[in-house]
């Protein structure tokens, strides 16, 4: 299993990100199987939020429409959210974000190492990013 983030949507479907073909080549050269990729529900709401501000509401179908299918939605429950409430609180810095923290906590829930990711907080906290 791998996490995806953001990110990785964003790059996925703005031809003008920087990311964009280096998003666009992993997706190819490795398309994702049922159940492989991973994300949460916090991550589909702050990529519909950005896709829907930069893009439009095109972005925003293609989105729901061709690439959540492929991925298994994880929710975050209270004592997820909670506790990602509680690592922000204790990393007391700016730019990481409870999105960020609840992700992590749910990787570490079911033993994800593995993130497609353009952002460097996976790295920071210890996973492996893809591409």
């Amino acid at each position: 299993m791998i996490f995806i983030d953001t990110s990785a949507f964003y790059a996925l479907l703005d031809g003008d990100d920087a990311e964009h073909s280096r998003a666009l080549r992993l997706w190819e050269k490795e398309p994702p199987v049922e159940g492989g990729l991973v994300t949460t529900n916090y991550v589909v709401l702050e990529s519909m939020a950005l896709l829907q501000t930069r893009l439009g509401m095109p972005a925003v179908r293609v989105f729901r429409d061709a690439i959540l299918p492929l991925v298994r939605i994880e929710w975050i429950d209270e004592a997820v959210h909670a506790q990602a409430v509680s690592a922000l609180i204790a990393a007391d810095r700016r730019g990481l974000s409870l999105v960020d923290l609840s992700g992590f906590e749910t990787m570490l829930r079911l033993g994800i190492r593995s993130a497609f990711t353009f952002d460097r907080h996976f790295r920071q906290y210890g996973f492996q990013t893809l591409p």
